[in-house]
């Protein structure tokens, strides 16, 4: 327990730190402070544009496209990982495709959502999909393999359905693996979605840091990317969560 809270206190100690020696060098003019404002500044920025409704609005458009791309790509992804690696000779097959397109950068494909779905929700949604699907069925694919053999067996030969055998040993075995996937997908998720933001967009916070950064105006941009930097984070320490929580079904 008290390893813990020291671990913890460390972290802490690590951001007051950061967060300091970033006042300092503004402050000190060691770095221009119009290029970069001091952290107090940034984070009093910050709290003007949560006041703001036309910045609040632009956070709720950016969250509806990020949890729509999400909720379309984590189950259509794990469907696509599951029948592959149920498959050993489709897996052969699609798994070495699978890492080749996963490894070429998604963004030379935004021009092209942008000629198809035009500027608007769908693209944006679409770009976020395209992001992240491919490390949902990757990251589904390797939670498969990790299900032990003899667990699958012992319950087929118990007359379990394949239903049964979804849900109570396939699910408990795979879900610490795809919690894990499921943080990682939503960097992907949310890097896309912000991409085509910036990109082409009428609304959204991505639209609003690229607009910050034209027009040089650098207390609103960084505290733009504060802002979806503690989003991030907080998605990522809440399925931290719900995975310790979920640790003791792995066997």
């Amino acid at each position: 327990m008290q390893s813990g809270l020291g671990v913890k206190a460390a972290r802490v100690a690590i951001v007051v730190a950061l967060f300091a020696i970033w006042e300092i060098l503004s402050r000190t003019g060691i770095v221009n402070p119009r290029l970069l404002p001091s952290a107090s500044d940034t984070l009093v920025t910050l709290g003007d544009l949560l006041q703001r409704a036309s910045v609040r609005k632009d956070l709720v458009v950016t969250a509806s496209e990020v949890a729509t791309a999400f909720a379309l790509a984590v189950p259509v992804g794990a469907l696509i990982g599951f029948l592959i690696a149920e498959n050993r000779y489709f897996a052969e097959v699609a798994k070495p495709l699978l890492f080749f397109a996963f490894s070429i950068p998604k963004s030379i494909f935004l021009p092209m959502f942008i000629l198809v779905f035009g500027v608007g929700f769908s693209q944006k949604v679409g770009f976020g999909f395209f992001s992240t699907i491919f490390i949902v069925i990757m990251s589904t694919t390797t939670a498969v393999e990790s299900v032990k053999v003899e667990h699958l067996t012992v319950a087929r030969s118990y007359g379990a359905t394949p239903m049964q055998t979804a849900f109570r040993v396939y699910l408990p075995s795979m879900l610490p693996v795809l919690l894990e996937a499921l943080r990682i997908s939503m960097i992907f998720n949310l890097t896309g979605v912000i991409l085509a933001e910036m990109y082409a967009s009428r609304d959204g916070i991505g639209h609003q840091i690229a607009t910050w950064g034209e027009n040089f105006q650098m207390k609103q941009l960084l505290a733009g990317v504060v802002m979806i930097a503690v989003i991030a984070i907080a998605f990522n320490e809440l399925v931290r969560w719900v995975e310790t929580r979920c640790s003791h079904w792995r066997t």
